[in-house]
């Protein structure tokens, strides 16, 4: 009996969509939970600077 391999090569490819997915949905949670705060920080550096000119 012969038996046909396998072809994986698609595998590899789903593998790193699945990935490239999870990172993207954490940098989004990330930012949208600290948007918001870093927003702020720059806009006191901004307020900082005008009120010394």
């Amino acid at each position: 009996m012969r038996f046909k391999p396998h072809n994986d090569e698609g595998q590899g490819l789903v593998e790193y969509a699945l990935i490239l997915v999870l990172v993207a949905v954490v940098v989004i949670v990330i930012l949208a939970l600290l948007g918001p705060a870093i927003g702020n920080i720059f806009s006191n550096i901004i307020d900082s600077l005008n009120n010394t000119s």
